[in-house]
């Protein structure tokens, strides 16, 4: 009698869920959130990490001296105020001919770590310290390094004066947020002498749920690697203790699986990380339809989808290759497929969004999708069209390897789309994904993937490109692979205009440099610009404070104003 009864409650349930009608058990819970996300974390220190669903879950957790709110403003955040030369805590001096600068920085009085220690300049000098050591992997070094000193008096722990090395207009920008020395140091002192030594043995890495190592609105409570990442409220947080007690992301890290998920009530909500744009779209269709409880988000962004050319491999030294490359994509044509044309095509990194943008051919070079040129490119560099129906060359055959995330739904139909167009002028195009903890933090980080990458950069609008673009950003085995530039692009015209761009505190004339910029950017072809991305996400009817940001501080950094409303449904 029993098992009969739990069958037709089982029946019953899956007939509400078909029609849409979802029983109040799968209702959000007012004091707990489910969020599923497609990418697993690859290290939880903020200083090492690179992937964007580690800063996305990060934000909860760890906040910065300042922020870029969703409305596109910098405002302070650790700092009580945002140092400047117009309100004089910041001033320029004089370094031997060169400019320099001094920045007063003050911590807010409440700001604690999540055990109760408070945050301090000795923090921020720790940080500092770490980020300079090569033998630690960060995503940049060059904010570390133009730093000079950090000093404060004893008296006054949290007033902190910053000297340093270049008048870099967005210094404040690049300020390191503070890394918890009391825990922190001790690891540094005895592992830091070995290459990623620290990286490997960071109480992030063994005691990521140590209470004492963040300072957001949320704490990490527990995780289960390859399953979920649980977030609860921390009491010492400085601001508004959070509505949602708490935030737990449930890996699932196949797209087509999340709205099963979602309908089932296993996860409350999917992150930006999450679906894909066109599933976005489907499923939005299917909330009106079926009179589903949740609400489809949809916001352009800065967030740049691109392949990545690995300039070691011999084939793509040629740039007649890679020019090749991109005149043979209809990238028109792979977004009226895939995305009804609601993701503009890109042509170089900078996002339209952006004030720095330029689509003027006159600046830069673009690359109308030409069978012909991308053709009479290849015969030019030796690349011959044979029997096979590929292209060969003493003996070899035009062939590259092409990575992604694996399970990405979106991005694998990319590479089918990708792989017929260029099989039409004779490459060979081998597919080979990975799950995209390994991707981001092994093949991509230290340039193993052979060919070709396929990922997405996320920025602020007005954000130098310099750790993507630098030749000292190259990640190596010598600089334990820190720097972004992974595609190994190296022009000292570039690094020039990089560096210029840095001191030119004139936003016109820091713009002219920038386009300067795109233009070697465009003509040599280190990256394939595919389209730039629209941020998405699904939440529930009964959520309350959630904005979409489209940026690189993402919305998970304002979450202690989320709530649900436990009355809707």
């Amino acid at each position: 009698m029993f098992k009969k009864s739990m069958i037709r409650i089982f029946v019953a349930t899956l007939a509400l869920i078909s029609m849409g009608q979802l029983p109040s058990a799968f209702a959000a819970n007012a004091e707990e959130l489910k969020s599923g996300i497609t990418q697993e974390f690859e290290n939880l220190n903020p200083m090492i990490a690179t992937m964007a669903a580690t800063s996305y879950m990060g934000y909860l957790s760890n906040r910065s001296m300042i922020f870029l709110t969703p409305d596109g403003k910098w405002e302070p955040q650790l700092a009580k105020k945002i140092p400047s030369l117009e309100n004089h805590l910041a001033k320029l001096t004089d370094n031997n001919g060169k400019k320099g600068l001094i920045a007063t920085w003050e911590i807010i009085e409440k700001a604690k770590w999540g055990d109760g220690t408070p945050i301090t300049c000795a923090d921020i000098e720790f940080t500092w310290e770490a980020g300079k050591n090569p033998n630690v992997s960060v995503g940049s070094r060059d904010p570390y390094e133009n730093i000079k000193s950090i000093t404060w008096d004893e008296k006054t722990p949290k007033k902190c004066t910053v000297t340093y090395e270049k008048a870099k207009w967005d210094f404040a920008r690049e300020m390191p947020s503070p890394m918890p020395r009391h825990i922190e140091k001790k690891i540094m002192d005895k592992y830091g002498s070995q290459k990623e030594g620290y990286d490997q043995n960071s109480e992030f890495n063994k005691n990521p749920t140590n209470p004492g190592l963040y300072n957001g609105p949320y704490v990490v409570s527990e995780i289960k690697l390859g399953s979920h990442i649980s977030f609860t409220a921390n009491p010492h947080f400085y601001g508004k203790q959070p509505n949602i007690k708490k935030i737990i992301f449930k890996l699932i890290p196949n797209t087509g699986t999340l709205e099963a998920n979602l309908r089932s009530g296993t996860i409350d909500m999917v992150s930006p990380l999450g679906f894909s744009f066109d599933q976005a779209l489907a499923f939005d269709k299917k909330t009106k339809t079926d009179k589903l409880p949740f609400k489809v988000l949809f916001k352009p962004g800065v967030t740049y989808e691109h392949i990545d050319l690995n300039l070691d491999n011999p084939i793509l030294k040629d740039v007649r290759v890679r020019k090749a490359l991109v005149y043979a994509i209809n990238r028109n044509e792979l977004s009226k497929a895939l995305f009804e044309g609601k993701q503009k095509s890109a042509i170089h990194n900078i996002s339209p969004l952006d004030s720095w943008y330029t689509d003027d051919p006159k600046k830069i070079t673009i690359y109308p999708y030409s069978k012909r040129d991308a053709s009479k490119l290849l015969d030019e560099a030796g690349w011959k069209m044979e029997k096979d129906g590929f292209r060969h060359k003493n003996g070899e055959k035009l062939s590259l390897r092409f990575m992604t995330t694996a399970g990405n739904k979106t991005r694998e139909t990319v590479q089918t789309f990708l792989q017929g167009q260029w099989r039409a002028v004779g490459v060979e195009v081998i597919i080979k994904n990975e799950p995209a903890r390994i991707f981001f933090a092994e093949s991509t980080r230290k340039r193993n993937y052979g060919g070709m990458a396929m990922y997405a950069w996320i920025s602020s609008p007005e954000s130098t490109p310099r750790s993507t673009l630098h030749s000292s950003n190259i990640p190596t085995k010598e600089n334990s692979w820190s720097g972004q530039n992974q595609m190994g692009w190296s022009n000292p015209k570039v690094d020039e205009l990089l560096d210029q761009v840095d001191v030119e505190f004139n936003a016109a004339k820091r713009k002219a440099l920038v386009q300067k910029i795109l233009k070697y950017y465009t003509d040599e072809v280190p990256v394939i610009p595919l389209y730039y991305r629209s941020d998405v996400a699904v939440i529930p009817t009964n959520m309350n404070g959630y904005r979409l940001a489209g940026h690189l501080v993402y919305e998970t950094n304002e979450a202690e104003t989320w709530s649900l409303n436990p009355s809707m449904k």
